[in-house]
Formats: structure tokens, sequence, C-alpha cells
């Protein structure tokens, strides 16, 4: 495909026919997706590509606790989640709720899942000093998630960046065996689309695109 058909048409897939990614085009896609740029070029990164059942459904168990508030907190009306206005809902009612398996339902059923992590020793967070969550770090692992995105949708098949585990990310750790000091960036399921979008809306480019001040 084109690059820019690619990048108007990669979108959040949830919903895959069952094919896996096979072995061959998941090397290809990563093999691509490698070359996306992160700070010094320390490429402090690492894909488990997570075949064991039992792991799948433990990942997706421990989205459902955030992806629980973010349903309640966009039923009362608010962005959910976000770190500026504080939410109007308790974590009683969070853990009064009715778990929403459906929004974990691609993380329990995807054909093919990776989680992409991070070395955090080895990002440069310039931010990490302001009083604000911390955002900067991401320029070193994202462009890498968002390439196997881009390089899956160029082979015909989707996927998602899922952040809801993170959460949990002390028990994803253990579950995962990582090292301490590597954090979590993405629960990724990839498969081939139930459907393709090809018309995604997006703002015009006069509402993100300004000159020399806010």
């Amino acid at each position: 495909m084109e690059l820019y058909d690619v990048m108007r048409t990669t979108f959040a897939c949830r919903e895959f026919t069952g094919e896996p990614v096979p072995d061959a085009v998941l090397h290809r896609i990563v093999d691509n997706a490698r070359f996306a740029p992160s700070g010094g070029n320390r490429q402090g990164w690492r894909i488990i590509n997570v075949t064991d059942p039992d792991i799948r459904q433990r990942l997706a168990d421990l989205s459902l606790p955030a992806a629980t508030r973010y349903l309640l907190e966009l039923q009362a009306g608010e962005s959910p989640l976000n770190t500026i206005n504080p939410s109007s809902v308790s974590e009683a009612q969070v853990q009064a709720a009715e778990p929403p398996h459906a929004l974990v339902g691609h993380i329990r059923n995807a054909p093919t899942l990776l989680v992409v992590t991070v070395d955090l020793a080895l990002v440069a967070s310039m931010d990490k000093d302001l009083e604000r969550v911390g955002l900067v770090g991401g320029a070193s692992i994202y462009p890498l998630a968002w390439n196997i995105l881009l390089a899956a949708r160029n082979e015909g098949y989707g996927g998602v960046m899922t952040t809801w585990g993170v959460a949990q990310e002390p028990a994803v750790r253990q579950l995962l065996g990582m090292p301490g000091h590597w954090a979590v960036a993405a629960i990724m399921p990839l498969g081939k689309p139930a459907r393709q979008l090809t018309r995604l809306r997006r703002k015009p480019v006069e509402d993100i695109l300004v000159e020399n001040s806010w």
C-alpha cells in the first residue's frame, strides 16, 4: 500500500475474524517496525508475544478495573481517567459495578496478542520534574507501537493499543516475568479485521495547525 493510504486507513481494530497473524508475517511486521526512532537510538524495548491462553485471560482480567472506571466516568459525562478534573465516580462505585467484559473481549480473544514494554533506565524523561503526569518518555516507545499497527495494516491485518492493563502494571510485570525497571506501554491485540474501515473521522487541519502562538 501507499504510505498515505496506510496512514489514513489504520484504525483501532477490536473485532477479528479469528485468523492469527502467521509467524512469518509477525516477524516481518516487527522487522520493519523496529526502525522507529527512540531517544539516543537506545531502543529500550521488548515485545512479548503472548501465546499462552491462561496468560491472555489474566491480562484481560487485569484490564477490567480500569475499563470499569472508564465506562462509569464516560456514563457520568466526564472525560475518562484524565489527570486534570477530579472524577465524581467513587472507588466503591467501581467495585460495585458489573465488570464490562465486552470492553476487554479483544484482549481475551485476540488471535495474536503483543505486550509492548520499555526499559525505563534507557528513557530520557525530560518532563520528570514538572507537576503533571509524564508524557515525554512515550516518545521512545510509542513510535514503535504505532509502527507495528502501520505495518500490520500494510500486511492486511489490524490491531489496537490498549492501556487499561497498565493500571495493574505490578501484577502484569509479575505475570510476564518482567524486570522491575521495565514498564508496560501497551497490550496490543492483532489479527485479521472482521471489517475494514477506510473513512476515518478526524478534525480538519485548520483546527489543529496554528502559527506562532496558541
